[in-house]
């Protein structure tokens, strides 16, 4: 019997998690299983290896990795898995999220992780981009990222019904 596929949601500190909300909440109404899990590359280093031991074993597909500042966190998964993975830069600091943005973009070649928006729109990004590797092997999966893209979209034609200014036909 094989394990379910789920998502490896990783955060450097507690503090990530009032953004990071935003990833669990997507993957929830996307109904893609989840894991979360706080671990720092530098605090606990021992406990991040113990559990990227297990964690594939036991059906992660994907991992998603949040930190701010040196934001190592989605480097140091990257080097131990050849599973996808997606790192969010964390706004933390005096820099504003810059120093976590290049930390995660800038990896050295053959080690990518794939690197999001800084903050909640990278949050929500990281969890669709997760379910859209999912995807490629679940057709329901794919159906249900179609129907939440139609949504968004309805969302913007409804608002352009309401307050956009069109000109008359001529």
């Amino acid at each position: 019997m094989s394990a379910t596929p789920f998502v490896a949601v990783l955060l450097g500190s507690e503090s990530d998690l009032e953004v990071m909300q935003a990833t669990v909440e997507t993957l929830q109404r996307l109904q893609v299983p989840l894991e979360l899990r706080i671990c720092s590359t530098h605090r606990t280093p021992v406990e991040l290896e113990q559990y990227l031991g297990t964690a594939e074993s036991r059906g992660c597909r994907v991992y998603i990795a949040a930190a701010g500042l040196a934001a190592h966190l989605a480097g140091g998964v990257a080097a131990r898995t050849l599973r996808p993975v997606i790192g969010v830069p964390m706004c933390a600091g005096s820099l504003g999220g810059l120093d976590a943005l290049l930390s995660t973009a800038q990896m050295p070649g053959g080690v990518p992780v794939a690197c999001m928006a800084i903050g909640r729109a990278g949050a929500v990004n990281a969890a669709v981009y997760a379910a859209q590797i999912l995807a490629v092997a679940d057709a329901a999966l794919a159906e249900r990222l179609r129907a939440e893209r139609e949504a968004g979209a309805a969302k913007v034609r409804a608002a352009d019904q309401r307050r956009g200014i069109h000109l008359a036909d001529p």
